[in-house]
């Protein structure tokens, strides 16, 4: 069977490296599928969950990204991401915490660029919490 390798990189680790046989992900003009020998892309990314079937095992890897940048070529993928947590390391009650201070940063904004950063930031915790959440059901 056809595998593609797949790095997913924060500003902080190398969060996964390994072959894969399918990447699922939530690009900015919606979820994108990627294959082996996928046609070159590059892309940026929207926060939300990257889905890696593992070609060794067939299991599924989550890991939770905060938006960044996709680059497929027809062997590789690249997640370049501002912030990248294996699904198991997410913790629903800090994210929920997180998302209760941007909502409070929204209603308290002095400027339009405060404002833009709580929203930025509410945005990110709320496909945190729905990458939880989907995590769970599986």
């Amino acid at each position: 069977m056809a595998t593609i390798h797949v790095d997913v990189v924060s500003a902080e680790e190398n969060i996964f490296s390994g072959e894969a046989r399918f990447v699922a992900l939530p690009g900015e003009s919606g979820e994108l599928g990627i294959l082996p020998r996928h046609t070159p892309l590059i892309t940026r990314i929207k926060p939300g969950a990257v889905r890696i079937e593992r070609a060794d095992s067939g299991e599924e890897e989550f890991v939770f990204v905060a938006g960044g940048i996709l680059e497929v070529q027809p062997d590789c993928v690249t997640v370049l991401a501002d912030t990248a947590i294996r699904g198991r390391d997410l913790d629903e009650a800090k994210a929920s915490e997180a998302k209760r201070l941007a909502e409070e940063a929204m209603r308290n904004a002095k400027s339009d660029i405060d404002l833009a950063k709580a929203q930025s930031e509410f945005a990110a915790m709320a496909a945190q919490i729905a990458a939880i959440q989907k995590l769970r059901k599986k």
